[in-house]
């Protein structure tokens, strides 16, 4: 089964750290899972919906950006720090996903900073978000600083190894969520009989 991956960047500016984290993230996962993926970069997209209120406003192409990250079997999610949160464009993007979309949908978290100090933005603004959302919110994000990368190339071993850690441990959840969801829609089309089970509060009858 291919896995649909898709990233998501909220930097502004390109080249940029976080976008080479993402696609970092992603060719990780691809050597662990086959993978089709896709990047929405809030950069190239944000002057399209910066000022509309509601989603009939969107222009067609940020319409299918929202049903790309909707319908993803898995996201990578990554935005730089500004005022110690993620960029508001990338909340603005957010604004638009339908609330439900998202549920029980596995979400790697990444960040970039100008230094350590801005890592616990993992935490404090990217799982509240997506606990919104009610993802699964995988457990090692990746936060990566400015002295992890030369010219937006990521040269640092540590980070690598931090990213290898995080999809490591993200693999084996992202399997077992996509096998589970493939049982209950072959339950549910019938394709599968649900198995008897034994229902704890019914009595037992103890043979004499």
């Amino acid at each position: 089964m291919t896995v649909k991956i898709v990233g998501v960047t909220g930097s502004l500016q390109s080249p940029s750290k976080t976008i080479t984290l993402v696609e970092e993230i992603i060719a990780e996962l691809g050597r662990a899972l086959p993978i089709e993926s896709q990047i929405i970069r809030v950069d190239e997209l944000g002057p399209y919906f910066a000022g509309a209120l509601s989603r009939s406003e969107l222009p067609a192409d940020i319409e299918l950006a929202l049903l790309a990250i909707e319908t993803a079997d898995v996201l990578v999610v990554a935005s730089p720090v500004y005022r110690a949160s993620f960029t508001g464009l990338f909340k603005h993007l957010f604004d638009f996903v339908d609330q439900y979309a998202l549920v029980d949908m596995p979400i790697l978290l990444a960040a970039t900073g100008g230094s350590e100090r801005h890592a616990l933005i993992i935490e404090h603004q990217f799982r509240p978000l997506f606990g919104f959302f009610q993802a699964l919110t995988l457990p090692l994000g990746v936060y990566a600083h400015d002295s992890d990368f030369t010219n937006y190339r990521i040269t640092s071993a540590r980070l690598e190894d931090r990213l290898r850690k995080a999809v490591g441990k993200a693999v084996p959840l992202i399997q077992s969520h996509l096998a589970e969801r493939e049982e209950i829609e072959r339950t549910l089309a019938g394709e599968r009989r649900i198995s008897e089970e034994v229902d704890p509060r019914k009595p037992v009858r103890l043979l004499s």
